[in-house]
């Protein structure tokens, strides 16, 4: 199995949803547990990801994104009972920032 072969599978099968956007904002792909997760899911790609989120979410979105543009990698967006959501750098490789993709953790209730 190629490189390619072997990533593109890994992306579409991890069970929690993964957005990639560019430094716009435009969704460029979602895997398919995204798709699943979010409503009209299937129709995500090509739309901006600002779209999605209140105004609070998009004045964060661009904080962070600017953080990633001087050379952080990752930044915890949510954290939610149950729920953290990341924002991680995509960048080529001479270090320049491409995009970025939200990253989506779950976690079972806990049981005391």
């Amino acid at each position: 199995m190629d490189k390619r072969s072997l990533l593109e599978a890994f992306v579409e099968n991890i069970p929690d949803p993964v957005v990639i956007a560019d430094t716009e904002h435009l969704i460029l792909y979602c895997n398919p547990a995204a798709k699943k997760h979010f409503e009209n899911g299937e129709k995500l790609e090509g739309t901006s990801l600002l779209d999605c989120h209140n105004a609070d979410s998009r004045r964060k979105m661009a904080e962070v994104l600017e953080k990633l543009r001087n050379g952080e990698e990752e930044v915890q967006i949510t954290d939610k009972p149950g729920q953290r959501t990341y924002m991680r750098a995509i960048r080529d490789s001479r270090g320049r920032l491409l995009g970025y993709y939200e990253r989506y953790t779950y976690f079972p209730k806990r049981i005391d």
